[in-house]
């Protein structure tokens, strides 16, 4: 999925201790999956958190959810959970846009000197006899320094960019390996109605907008693997269309149980739950 290198004010929304918390910060690159960006205060790992982007030719902000990935003092990755089709189409939309302002910028600049040159050249024919001719050559170390450091500044750019996304590909495959590793097989396959006594916090599915327009509509039924903290490790949809099991499982992604115990201690165990679409 390409990144693009974005300077975009973004606002995340932090539910803590039952109170909505607002951190400011400023994206550094975007994609349609998620947003590297600089914030203004702490994350944690595995939090869900609002987001709020403000793309440049929108008027109204990008307004979705993400996953806290990754966590280094103020930089943080957020990957999207529940961006719309129309989203992901403004997220290119704006890509394109800053690719053609980029390219008419770079045009421009390419011209500006032939159009100077050829100002300067018509007041030199329309100069008085014996005046003396602009000195050109302290002008040619100038033009000679400025191309230097035009040279490295973008030498550096490219090296800050090819580190980055070096970085944020590493990060996103240590993520997965990690992931994978550490959830323990079940102990235990839990009754539905059982489970569903210990579930704490329900999230609703939102509809997809294409599923509506199909007129989709039934129960989606998902094998779950619930882990020791309560948290949703792993599911897969078990029957319907894959856009309604899509939106199922980004709902079962913020859904919470009170831990199972087996003698005593929290377990993981695998279960079965239900979502119902109704139009």
């Amino acid at each position: 999925m390409p990144r693009f290198l974005m300077q975009a004010q973004v606002d995340l929304t932090v539910l803590r201790s039952g109170v909505p918390d607002t951190v400011p910060g400023r994206s550094v690159n975007v994609c349609e999956r998620g947003v590297a960006a600089i914030v203004a205060g702490e994350l944690v790992t595995g939090e869900s958190v609002g987001v709020e982007l403000h793309l440049p030719p929108l008027a109204e902000p990008l307004r979705t959810r993400a996953l806290v990935r990754y966590q280094d003092r103020l930089r943080c990755g957020l990957e999207f959970v529940a961006l719309s089709a129309e989203q992901r189409a403004s997220i290119r939309d704006w890509a394109k846009e800053a690719k053609a302002t980029a390219e008419e910028t770079s045009v421009s600049a390419a011209v500006n000197p032939g159009k100077k040159k050829e100002s300067e050249a018509a007041r030199g024919a329309d100069s008085p006899i014996g005046a003396k001719p602009p000195n050109t050559a302290n002008r040619k170390p100038r033009r000679w320094w400025w191309l230097v450091a035009l040279g490295l500044l973008l030498s550096a750019a490219a090296i800050w960019w090819w580190h980055w996304n070096r970085a944020w590909d590493e990060l996103e495959f240590g993520l997965r390996s990690s992931q994978l590793s550490t959830v323990e097989k079940p102990r235990a396959q839990v009754p539905a109605e059982m489970m569903q006594k210990l579930l704490v916090h329900r999230v609703e599915p939102v509809y997809p907008a294409e599923a509506r327009r199909e007129r989709l509509e039934g129960t989606i039924a998902l094998d779950i693997v619930v882990g020791r903290d309560g948290s949703v490790l792993r599911m897969h949809a078990l029957n319907g269309p894959d856009v309604l099991a899509s939106a199922a499982m980004d709902a079962l992604r913020w859904w919470k149980f009170e831990p199972y115990r087996i003698n005593g201690e929290p377990a993981v165990v695998e279960t079965t739950v239900a979502v119902e679409f109704k139009r």
